[in-house]
């Protein structure tokens, strides 16, 4: 499967490069097509005034945003004749407010408020019917049925807008008003005292030929939500692809890939979301939609966030505001789907939550600045997001635009990001090159080792030292022979091993050759052993040469032997290796063709470098001994994806 993605994998992204630009074309052409159509979108379809509260009556400019927050806000004025002369559609919609739409004569034209059972009861029987009979009961039972299929959520929450897209026919308005100067009141309630709101973001019109919903989407949308869309698809498949590319599974490119795709979900509810109610009947369900969309987008913030956090502190914390932020989105949830209370209401305690852990998060980044070059990285790209989110809060209080700051942050912080994992994943995707042609290296030194290990000398000296035992001590020669055997499978065993391996087998593997070798040196090489750490791991084979260094090269060239200590320790930044002798010593300073560097030991320093990060430092003094020391350093949490 990997084989087939890396082959296959540029011709894909071709071919899906094509189809997106073929679909851009496409719509592009359709919007062209759609402009040949009347639509216009202006701020309000009436001419006359407006007062928001009890203030004074201000004048409407169709061209200009509302961009005032109200509790109770109501126009009056006349439709336009450039409207009413011709057969066109308005198209209204709200988002949780209630509004009601009045002609002069006090008619109700348009409510979008829930009546009660009673009221419901008293409109759905005419005038002089028997109540009580049985078949008007069966008809009213079978009307409310009707009204809970089409709206359950709505019908069990009375007291919750919801969000309304509502048609209104100019040619039927002047077949029941024939006079085209009556003059129309509509008026707005924000019933959220806790969640105050500007007109020009929950309200707005589109006056057309036809249907005016559709025709806007693909005239005036179609572009945003094709390149939305995209982000989606490049979110749900390009990053986890180009995790399996790289041959791992990277939590950071998974989360960013989640993100990627719910920005993109929640863009697209930016755009579409006034509308939702044309193609879902039940408002509140609307609402519930889009919020939760909302919700899942700021969660999917929060979880790829903390995968910029390398402290294992700092992801404790963040995991678990992580955590309580996803209880916290849960109950409102359950609370809307129960008729409790909507979300608008349970969304003041999310924002909440969301902003606390926002600030948690911003300070847990800001104390790794120091240490971290990809924390001040991440500082500073989330900061055009950040200060937008800032403006825009300042905003819904002071109301000196009717832009939406936040939305541009997001878009140049994600844009920013992408461009950083776009990087990363080069990035990456070199290194792994690299880590192959590391690898051929390494298995080319590794069969030199083990060559140079089970050298015909060697294997001479081993096989005569049990033939002799053969004779004198048969147990000792058949227990010699098994770890005689077992030392050369393990050799062989070391091609193919291409990862660290815990040092307790290496530590076996020493004692078997040990054993071998105290067969031919007898009394003159004794062997001591200091383990005080050993849950870390070495590559295979990486001891052994320094301890054959200091049995052949130390002690084994000293006329009345000597000791050869292995040892490990354990510090707060590092694990030790060592292997010292009493032997003969030699010069450090002076380079000599005489062995005591050959390949084996070269090869060895190599293995380690590259396969976890080690140094070996060899000290010695002539006359009295040689120590060699292995330097490990420990994995830190940062470089844990999970």
């Amino acid at each position: 499967m990997l084989k087939f993605l890396k082959s296959k994998l540029p011709g894909l992204l071709i071919m899906l490069l094509v189809c997106i630009i073929f679909v851009c074309v496409a719509c592009l052409t359709i919007r062209n097509f759609t402009k040949t159509f009347f639509m216009e979108t202006p701020y309000m379809f009436l001419d006359g005034e407006y007062r928001v509260e009890n203030d004074e009556w201000k004048p409407i400019d169709a061209d200009e945003p509302i961009n005032e927050t109200f509790h109770y806000i109501s126009f009056k004025g006349t439709i336009p004749r450039s409207i009413l002369d011709y057969n066109k559609q308005i198209t209204v919609t709200s988002k949780n407010i209630w509004i009601t739409m009045f002609a002069e004569d006090g008619t109700t034209i348009f409510d979008n408020s829930y009546t009660n059972f009673q009221e419901m009861r008293d409109n759905y029987w005419p005038e002089g019917m028997d109540r009580e009979s049985p078949e008007a009961k069966q008809g009213y039972n079978n009307y409310i049925d009707v009204l809970k299929e089409k709206h359950p959520f709505s019908f069990d929450m009375p007291d919750t807008p919801g969000y309304y897209c509502v048609n209104i026919d100019t040619q039927l308005l002047k077949e029941i008003f024939p006079d085209t100067d009556v003059q129309f009141t509509i008026e707005a309630e924000n019933p959220y005292k806790m969640a105050p709101a500007r007109f020009s973001d929950i309200f707005s019109v589109t006056i057309s030929d036809g249907n005016g919903v559709h025709q806007q989407l693909i005239e005036n949308m179609l572009p945003m939500l094709i390149l939305f869309a995209t982000v989606c698809m490049f979110g749900l498949l390009f990053f986890p692809v180009a995790s399996i590319v790289l041959g791992r599974v990277d939590f950071k490119y998974l989360s960013f890939g989640a993100l990627c795709f719910f920005w993109g979900i929640y863009m697209i509810m930016n755009v579409t979301g006034s509308f939702l109610n044309y193609w879902i009947y039940d408002s509140t369900e609307c609402l519930f939609i889009d919020k939760m969309n909302a919700n899942l987008f700021a969660l999917s913030l929060i979880v790829y966030f903390r995968s910029n956090l390398t402290k294992p502190v700092s992801r404790m914390i963040s995991a678990v505001l992580a955590i309580i932020d996803t209880i916290v989105v849960i109950i409102a949830a359950a609370l809307h789907l129960f008729a409790v209370t909507d979300m608008v209401v349970s969304g003041v305690f999310i924002n909440i939550a969301i902003g606390i852990t926002a600030i948690v998060f911003i300070v847990l980044l800001s104390s790794e600045i120091k240490s971290s070059h990809d924390a001040m990285l991440s500082m500073i790209m989330w900061t055009p997001m950040i200060m937008a989110l800032i403006i825009d809060i300042f905003n819904q209080f002071a109301s000196f635009s009717s832009i939406h700051f936040f939305t541009y942050g997001l878009g140049v912080t994600m844009g920013a990001q992408l461009v950083r994992i776009l990087f990363d994943l080069r990035k990456q995707r070199l290194e792994a090159l690299r880590y192959q042609q590391i690898q051929k290296e390494l298995y080319e030194a590794k069969v030199q080792v083990m060559v140079s290990q089970i050298r015909p000398h060697f294997m001479y000296n081993a096989l005569s030292s049990i033939a002799m035992l053969c004779k004198i001590k048969p147990e000792t020669a058949y227990e010699a022979t098994i770890k005689f055997s077992d030392y050369l499978r393990g050799n062989m065993d070391s091609l193919k091993q291409t990862a660290p391996v815990p040092f307790k087998k290496e530590l076996e593997h020493l004692e078997k050759y040990l054993y071998i070798e105290k067969l031919r040196f007898g009394k003159k090489l004794n062997i001591e052993y200091d383990i005080q750490a050993d849950s870390f791991e070495i590559p295979l084979l990486s001891v052994q040469p320094l301890v054959e260094n200091a049995v052949k090269h130390g002690v084994g060239m000293k006329e009345d032997g000597g000791t050869v200590t292995i040892s490990t320790h354990e510090t707060d930044e590092n694990f030790e290796i060592i292997v010292s002798d009493d032997g003969v010593g030699f010069d450090t300073s002076e380079v000599k063709n005489d062995g005591r560097s050959h390949i084996g030991m070269e090869n060895t320093k190599r293995r380690l470098k590259d396969m976890c990060n080690a140094d070996v430092v060899i000290t010695s003094v002539i006359g009295e001994g040689t120590t060699a020391k292995i330097i490990i350093p420990k994995i830190k949490e940062e470089t844990e994806q999970g």
